[in-house]
Order: C-alpha cells, then structure tokens, then sequence
C-alpha cells in the first residue's frame, strides 16, 4: 500500500492547536503499517475521553474542547482518521474501505488498553465510533452521539446527503476548510480554514477525504450494510448511557437523533438536546458548550 506522510511544517503555528503529536502505528492488511496520529492531554492514569472526528476535519476540530476535558482532570483523547490530519494517507481510493476504517480505530484502539471510555462522536466518527462500542462494550462507559448516524442502507439518506456526496465527487477542487467552514453557522476565520487544508499540501493527500462519501452504505447490500445492522443489534441490547446533542442548523443529519432515542434503551432519562446555533460541525459553532453538557452526562453516574 502506498502512502504520502503530511510534512510537519504543514502543522506548525495553528491557532489553539499545541498539543504535542503522539503515534500509534496500526497494519494496513496488505502486510505493512500505517502510522496513526492522536492528541493525548490529561493525566494519564484518568478515565479518557475520546474524540472522533468526520469528514473531511481532524483532530483540529476538537481543540476548544480538549482543554476543558483535560483541566477537568479526565484523559482527552482525539485520533486522526487514517486519511486525515498527522495520520498517513494511503494514496489510492480503493485502499479506503469502511470495514479497514473500524479495523484501523479497532487496531488502535485495542493498543492504547483504553477502558471506562466517554465517546465523543461526530459524523464519521459515529459510523466507525459505535461500531467500536459494538465490538468492544467492555471499554466504554458512555457514550455522545452528536450529528452523526450509522445506516444501513434500509431506508433513504436524504436529499440533502445526496447533494453533498454529489458535490464531493464532482468538485474540482476539494477544499476540506471551506467545507467545514460550510458546515458552521458561526464561520470560520481565514486561519481556520487554512488549518483545516494543512493536512493536504496537494490533491494526491485526499484520496481519503474524497472517498468517505462514497463509503456510507446507501443501498440494502452495500458491503457495510450488514455489519452496520449486526452492530445495531448488539447496541440495542446494552445498558450503556447514550446522550443525543445534535446541531439545530444540521440539515443533513436532521431528525436522526429520534432513531438513537428509539431504538436504544441507554438513552432513556437522559439530558438530549438539539443545540441552538449549532451546524453539522458544533464543535466550531459550541464546542465549549458541548463539553460542557459531556461533562454533565458523565457527573451523573
């Protein structure tokens, strides 16, 4: 497997973003490995949160909120995708399959022994994060779904889903800050979207941004349909705590959090909220926020 490693020069002065880099190295399943980047703040022997991110962000779009977890005396813990931020990126589409994904986070997951987990998930980091809570119930304690889902490819994506995976295929050039800035009801700043790009000097870096779009099971046989339904059996039959915290101005994930509420018993008695102001991408629009109302669902146990 071919893949292109990000220059560190790429990554230095972003604004709010001086964690110091950590490395996992995890196999590709063509027999070599890839190096997977994670932020790690916090005392070490606490019981960690773990922040996933979507497409096309990285670990970057959890630097308001690792802080406060961290000065709240817990381990914040935010991984780059393989594909995305510090993490290498295999240069070819076809490498990028969502079951490498899980087995990439499983991989990484099962080498940092991380137990009593608060999972923070966002877009992508829902469909691959509960499919980890899935495999492995054991380390998580709770768990934070926010804007995100994990389909099936039984019932219709929507509209506004379709457009953008349209957009993303077509788009000459795929520019990953002015889509996040896209997704945001406050704006990005300039520097902002710079920080977003950083991970890709040119295009041959986005195989991986380009082809997530493409990976979300839309149709009853995709080949991630079945797992993603063997997934929802076994999360319907946990006791694990789930709070939903979807984003008001979301379009593309609108409503979704009903289903969550539906169908797993964990989320009963617990504080939902759809939050004012916020977009596909609240950790920009109310990311202390956020952490905030984690917190909370964690002081209640």
């Amino acid at each position: 497997m071919q893949f292109l490693r990000t220059p560190d020069a790429r990554f230095d002065a972003l604004a709010d973003y001086s964690f110091a880099p950590n490395y996992r190295m995890v196999p590709d399943t063509q027999g070599g490995q890839l190096r997977m980047h994670y932020v790690d703040e916090g005392p070490e022997l606490a019981d960690p949160v773990l922040m996933l991110h979507g497409e096309p962000s990285w670990s970057y779009l959890y630097r308001h909120m690792i802080p406060i977890f961290a000065k709240a005396g817990h381990r914040a813990i935010a991984p780059d995708l393989i594909g995305f931020g510090k993490s290498d990126k295999p240069m070819d589409r076809a490498d990028y399959t969502y079951q490498r994904h899980v087995m990439w986070m499983n991989d990484w997951l099962a080498q940092m022994d991380l137990q009593n987990i608060t999972l923070v998930c966002q877009d992508w980091g829902g469909l691959i994060g509960l499919r980890l809570v899935a495999l492995s119930p054991s380390r998580f304690a709770r768990v934070v779904v926010a804007n995100t889902a994990l389909p099936t490819g039984d019932h219709p994506m929507g509209e506004a889903f379709l457009a953008w995976r349209r957009y993303s295929q077509e788009v000459e050039t795929f520019d990953a800050g002015r889509i996040v800035n896209g997704g945001t009801t406050t704006k990005l700043t300039p520097a902002e979207i710079a920080a977003y790009n950083a991970p890709y000097p040119d295009a041959s870096y986005q195989a991986g941004a380009r082809q997530f779009p493409m990976l979300v099971p839309t149709a009853p046989d995709d080949p991630a349909a079945e797992p993603n339904r063997q997934a929802w059996g076994r999360l319907m039959d946990l006791d694990i705590p789930f709070v939903t915290l979807f984003g008001a101005d979301d379009k593309i994930m609108a409503g979704v959090e009903r289903v969550f509420q539906k169908l797993l018993p964990g989320t009963a008695g617990q504080d939902h909220a759809v939050l004012a102001g916020a977009g596909h991408f609240l950790q920009e629009d109310v990311g202390p926020d956020l952490a905030q109302r984690t917190l909370a669902f964690m002081a209640k146990d």
